[in-house]
């Protein structure tokens, strides 16, 4: 099984957290169904630690080993390649051996010793752009991934820091990002409706309802990919609750969302 950043339009989902339960054989197996819908290439995402949490108290994740088990259980029952993030240069060895692309974090999307160790796995790639970063300071972050070894790297774009507590989307980005020698664009609707810090006890709160008017702008540009966390039920969700996409509405989201991509390639006014 591989995965390849190369065939667009691709959808990258699944729940933030790896989260005990049915939560994510629920989501596999609706990416399925969409995968077969829509014969769309479809890769599953979830963190096996999310690190860089705003409280101390914050759900992290099962960790890397028992993380990496239930990836690897999503992987073998529902066929689909499979996403993660890695945080240090320690984890990355072990996550290759199970995933089948790698995500660098937002705030580590500068860190050297990570993008190199990534790029020596051989895997696809993709790096989010940091909240506070031009998009042309991404060339530095796509060069240290293939100085490792990367044949295959991706941007996503996921917001910009606007004063405090909360994120914009600068759109031409998303055509900023095209000339940082990545070979992919990726369009990040859930961390870009994020509101840091405006959630309860300080966590991230979110404005989950310009999830769809954003992604609709972004297939008009005609990114390469979309990338949308889901759940289930996301008011219970252990982590970024307040910006997931609810798993049974996400059908219909990605229905239109497509349209709009497709009519735009096509060249027709929507």
């Amino acid at each position: 099984m591989t995965w390849s950043f190369a065939r667009a339009p691709f959808l990258i989902a699944g729940p933030c957290v790896i989260e005990p339960g049915d939560v994510l054989p629920r989501v596999a197996e609706t990416l399925v169904r969409l995968r077969e819908r829509h014969g769309l290439p479809i890769c599953f995402k979830a963190s096996f630690d999310k690190a860089n949490r705003a409280r101390f108290s914050g759900h992290r994740g099962p960790g890397l080993e028992e993380g990496l088990r239930a990836l690897e259980r999503v992987r073998s029952l529902s066929g689909l390649p499979i996403l993660t993030d890695v945080h240090e240069p320690d984890q990355v060895e072990a996550a290759a051996q199970v995933v089948d692309a790698l995500q660098i974090p937002a705030f580590l999307c500068r860190q050297t010793d990570l993008l190199v160790a990534a790029g020596r796995t051989g895997k696809p790639i993709n790096i989010k752009k940091g909240q506070w970063m031009a998009a042309e300071e991404m060339r530095g972050a796509v060069e240290k991934a293939r100085e490792g070894g990367a044949t295959e790297v991706a941007v996503t774009e996921r917001g910009s820091f606007f004063g405090y507590g909360d994120l914009v989307v600068d759109f031409r980005n998303l055509i900023r990002l095209r000339e940082v020698g990545a070979g992919a664009v990726i369009f990040d609707a859930t961390h870009a409706v994020q509101q840091p810090g405006q959630g309860r006890e300080g966590t991230s709160g979110g404005l989950r309802p310009f999830i769809p008017p954003l992604l609709a702008a972004a297939a008009a540009i005609g990114v390469d990919g979309f990338f949308l966390e889901t759940h289930p039920d996301p008011e219970r969700a252990r982590s970024d609750s307040a910006t997931q996409w609810p798993l049974d509405r996400l059908g219909e989201l990605l229905g239109r969302t497509l349209e709009i991509w497709m009519a735009a390639r096509e060249g027709v006014h929507v």
